[in-house]
C-alpha cells in the first residue's frame, strides 16, 4: 500500500502535540488513526473532531510502559481495521534537570517511558508486521539523540537510546518493514510542562523563543509514510531555522 490513504496508522501519545497535530494531519489524508494515551478525555475530543472533518478515528486508554497495555492498543487497531501499516512511538516525557539535582524517579519515568515504551510499540507490533509482510515503524527521537546539553543529560540519553533500537530494527528487518527516526529540534508542545526543576525551566524558556508548531514534524512524519513502499526514509532532523542547535 503506497501513500497514506487507507492505512491503518496507530499513533501514541496521541492527546496533544505531536501526537495530535499527526492525527489530525493523517486523517485529513485518509488515513484510518487509531490514537492512544493516558488522557482519553483528550483523546475523545480530537477523535470526535477528525470525525466530524470526515476523517475516521478511534481511541483507547494506553500506558505505554506497560507492555499488555501496548498490546491491547495494537489488538484493538486490528479488530476494527484488519490490520496495522503504520505504529508511530511518540509518547514521551521530558522532566530536564542537572544530575546533580538527584531526581531519580524523574529519571526512571523517562526511561520507561521514553525507551521501554518504545520498545513495548516495537515488541506488540513487529510480530504482525511480519506476518503482514508489510508496515512501518517511525519512532520519535529528538535533536538530543545526537547532542547532549545541560539538565538534558538523562533525556539526551533515552534519544540516543531511540535511534540504536531503531537503526537496529532497520537493519535486522530491512525488505518488507520500514523504520524511520523523526528528530525534532525545539518543538511546541506540553512536554515542558513535566519539567520541575527550576534550572531546566529556565533553560527550556531559552529555547523555545524559537520553537516551530507540532504541524512542522507532522508533515515531516507525513513525508516519511507517503513514500513508496520500496523507499525508507530511515532519518529525518527536523529544527527551526533560527536554532544553533
Amino acid at each position: 500500500m503506497h501513500g497514506i490513504e487507507q492505512k491503518v496508522i496507530v499513533i501514541t501519545g496521541a492527546s496533544s502535540g505531536i501526537g495530535e497535530a499527526t492525527a489530525r494531519l493523517l486523517a485529513s489524508k485518509g488515513a484510518r488513526v487509531v490514537l492512544g494515551a493516558r488522557r482519553t478525555d483528550r483523546l475523545e475530543t480530537l477523535a470526535r473532531e477528525i470525525r466530524s472533518a470526515g476523517g475516521i478515528a478511534d481511541v483507547l486508554a494506553l500506558d505505554v510502559t506497560n507492555l499488555d497495555d501496548m498490546q491491547s492498543f495494537i489488538d484493538f487497531a486490528v479488530e476494527l481495521h484488519g490490520r496495522v501499516d503504520v505504529l508511530i512511538n511518540n509518547a514521551g516525557v521530558m522532566p530536564l534537570s542537572k544530575l546533580e539535582a538527584l531526581k531519580v524517579d524523574e529519571w526512571n519515568r523517562m526511561i520507561d517511558v521514553n525507551i521501554r515504551g518504545v520498545l513495548h510499540g516495537i515488541a506488540a507490533t513487529l510480530p504482525l508486521m511480519q506476518e503482514q509482510r508489510a508496515g512501518q515503524i517511525v519512532n520519535i527521537a529528538s535533536i538530543g539523540a545526537y547532542a547532549v546539553s545541560p539538565t538534558a543529560a538523562v533525556y539526551c540519553a533515552t534519544k540516543y537510546a531511540v535511534r540504536a533500537i531503531s537503526e537496529g530494527l532497520r537493519q535486522e528487518v530491512g525488505g518488507d518493514i520500514r523504520v524511520t527516526v523523526i528528530a525534532p529540534g525545539v518543538t511546541e508542545s506540553e512536554l515542558a510542562d513535566s519539567i520541575s526543576d527550576e534550572g531546566g525551566r529556565a533553560e527550556m524558556r531559552e529555547f523555545r523563543k524559537i520553537a516551530i508548531p507540532a504541524s512542522a514534524i507532522a508533515r515531516a512524519i507525513a513525508y516519511a509514510v507517503e513514500q513508496p513502499a520500496d523507499v525508507d526514509v530511515s532519518e529525518l532532523i527536523v529544527r527551526p531555522t533560527a536554532s544553533p542547535f
